[in-house]
């Protein structure tokens, strides 16, 4: 059974708590301490509010609506839990995002998310109608962080989080 990253966008306070309380589950930040909330817990007294960042679970499928694609950058902090519950990705707002199109008659995805994409590796595949097999390679090495279907036709975009 293949599980989905969970995922936590930046929001308001006001998105994740209720009288101290959180409203669903939400991650607060503070320097360097991390409080993970789920739904009915309440904030530990030593977070303040006004200094902390705040950054409520959001539908994983819905990452692409953080992402400004024309600039590749993030719109706002988000922090990914892969399915093994252990691995988190952190991504900052302004963070350069590599989108790299999968367009071709068969598409065969090769790396998933979570998984780190060297330059020489292929991350997908394409057939052409004549049967020519194209492996797409990035131009960087980096991190898959999403895999977007689009809908309005049978074509995916890779979301890489490069390496400095």
């Amino acid at each position: 059974m293949e599980r989905v990253p969970r995922l936590y966008v930046e929001s308001r306070p006001g998105d994740c708590l209720r009288d101290s309380t959180a409203a669903e589950d939400c991650v607060v930040i503070q320097g360097n301490v991390e409080v993970w909330l789920g739904k009915g817990e309440k904030l530990p007294e030593f977070v303040d509010t006004d200094k902390a960042t705040f950054l409520k679970k959001e539908v994983y499928d819905r990452f692409y609506l953080y992402v400004d694609r024309l600039e590749q950058k993030m719109i706002v902090d988000a922090i990914m839990v892969l399915p093994d519950g252990r691995t988190r990705i952190y991504l900052k707002k302004g963070d350069r995002l590599m989108l790299l199109p999968v367009e071709g008659f068969t598409k065969t995805l090769i790396a998933n998310v979570g998984n780190r994409v060297r330059t020489g590796d292929a991350f997908a595949a394409v057939t052409t109608r004549k049967g020519e097999v194209h492996y797409l390679k990035p131009p960087k090495t980096g991190t898959v962080v999403f895999i977007d279907e689009i809908t309005n036709r049978p074509h995916y975009v890779y979301y890489l989080l490069p390496e400095e």
